[in-house]
């Protein structure tokens, strides 16, 4: 059985992030390397496909290596959330490649399943080599449709909880305390009420994923 380098600790990696900043590349080799068992991770789902685990891990660490080299800690999203990203997209490129495509898709439009059985989109498998290319399709295909759930599924207390939690429509960042002071409610309670809106948004998105899909 294959095994892995341990993982970073949370400040082993911070540490590391900044002596890449300042151009060391031996930092960069340590995330890679410690970030092995991540790739691990996602590849797994993809067991039983049509290729094998060393050829879905070779890929997934390239996959990897892309997201070490465009992260950008500042911008407030974790490695290991964006590099999973990466880790897949590589792995569902593999999949498509030799694939052939005469007529115009949906973003959203089905191309397979996985080893799960979950539905894979062209989406999915768009090759995005940096950072930015990332978040501009978030943003182009995930939060119009947030704000647009934001909008027509939260009650207002919900809207407001929402919006100054995750800084929406240009608002600061809040924590849940600070909120609590705003609105007048005890911290637990802003808990609640995110927990409530954020499960609510995810039931919206799901709802409108699963009519693009079947459209």
């Amino acid at each position: 059985m294959q095994t892995f380098p341990k993982p970073l600790t949370p400040g082993e990696e911070r540490a590391c992030l900044e002596r890449l900043q300042e151009g060391d590349r031996e930092a960069r080799d340590i995330l890679i390397e410690r970030n092995l068992r991540l790739v691990a991770h996602v590849a797994k789902k993809y067991q039983g496909a049509d290729y094998e685990q060393d050829d879905l891990l070779s890929v997934g660490t390239i996959g990897l290596i892309k997201a070490v080299n465009t992260f950008h800690p500042e911008r407030g999203s974790r490695l290991a959330t964006y590099a999973a990203k990466c880790i897949e997209n590589e792995i569902l490129m593999m999949f498509r490649a030799g694939k052939k495509y005469s007529r115009e898709v949906s973003l959203f439009e089905p191309i397979g399943v996985d080893k799960d059985g979950e539905s894979v989109s062209l989406v999915d498998v768009i090759e995005l080599e940096t950072k930015e290319v990332l978040e501009n399709l978030i943003l182009d295909q995930d939060i119009r449709e947030l704000y647009e759930a934001f909008s027509c599924c939260l009650k207002p207390q919900e809207q407001s909880v929402v919006k100054l939690r995750y800084g929406l429509f240009g608002v600061k960042p809040c924590t849940q305390r600070e909120i609590a002071g705003q609105l007048g409610i005890s911290r637990s309670y802003v808990s609640r009420i995110e927990k409530r809106a954020l499960k609510k948004l995810g039931e919206h998105l799901e709802t409108a994923q699963n009519e693009i899909i079947i459209t």
